[in-house]
């Protein structure tokens, strides 16, 4: 049921990292898309240097980031790209939620309000968390997504940290489920090919990854761990509501991630 209330509400914010609305306004910042993506995420950092932005963000290439932070902060200051980050997403959002968001808003709110009481060990969440709430109740549902998003992203991290897993070790055993292609996580978070095969064949030696690069059973449990605990950790979030009230959040949020995928904003898989 935890992994189904992040999922089903997931669109609404993630819809901000594939918006034209988005890499519109950094492009003119004077940023690229990598730099647009990495600059705004870590905003809420403040002008935070390379070394915590890897350690923040995890699975990429620690390279494709010394290339655009803190550089980025001499072009567009954090607050700035909050702002922009902002903009976009009011821009794009307001162009598909045409339903009564109210109740789906007061519930997600509720949620995100519950994580901000346990910020230790989240720095990326905690950082979002002391950003003011907006007016408006679509951005406030984007907001209260955006917390709920680094909450979970935070513990998931913990989680690989528990198991030994890098931050590409995660995205080849990612890619070894077989649901998403492993060429585009690997250039996405700037991996080169060697990397990329170097690690997968270093997992194929420790019977996680087979022949096919795909999952072995071993392998499977792993990820299964993994993820068990991430939905361990991001529990708490959600203990504010009640039983029906988590049924009727799925219910609410569901059409409206399909909304946003629908629209084009954000790839059905990514």
């Amino acid at each position: 049921m935890i992994r189904s209330l992040w999922r089903s509400l997931e669109a609404v914010h993630a819809m901000i990292y594939f918006a034209p609305e988005a890499e519109r306004r950094y492009t003119a910042a004077g940023l690229d898309r990598p730099g647009g993506y990495f600059a705004s995420r870590a905003a809420a950092l403040g002008p935070a240097g390379a070394e915590v932005v890897i350690s923040t963000f995890y699975n990429f290439n620690p390279q494709l980031i010394k290339a655009r932070i803190p550089a980025a902060w001499e072009i567009v200051s954090p607050e700035r790209m909050l702002e922009l980050r902002l903009e976009a997403a009011d821009e794009a959002l307001r162009k598909v939620l045409k339903d009564d968001l109210k109740e789906i808003t007061e519930l997600a709110t509720r949620a995100a309000e519950r994580a901000k009481e346990m910020l230790h060990g989240r720095t990326l969440f905690a950082a979002h968390a002391s950003l003011p709430w907006p007016d408006e109740t679509h951005l406030q549902l984007w907001h209260a997504q955006t917390l709920l998003r680094e909450f979970r992203g935070d513990g998931h991290l913990a989680a690989l940290l528990r198991h030994n897993i890098t931050g590409i070790e995660a995205l080849v055993l990612h890619a070894a489920e077989g649901d998403y292609p492993a060429e585009t996580l690997r250039k996405t978070r700037g991996w080169p090919e060697e990397k990329w095969a170097e690690t997968t064949e270093n997992l194929q030696s420790r019977g996680l990854v087979n022949d096919e690069q795909l999952l072995t059973p071993q392998g499977r449990e792993l990820r299964t761990s993994i993820e068990d605990a991430t939905d361990h950790m991001n529990e708490p979030a959600y203990d504010v509501l009640s039983e029906q009230e988590k049924q009727r959040y799925v219910e609410l949020a569901a059409p409206l991630s399909k909304a946003v995928i629908d629209s084009g904003l954000l790839p059905a898989r990514r």
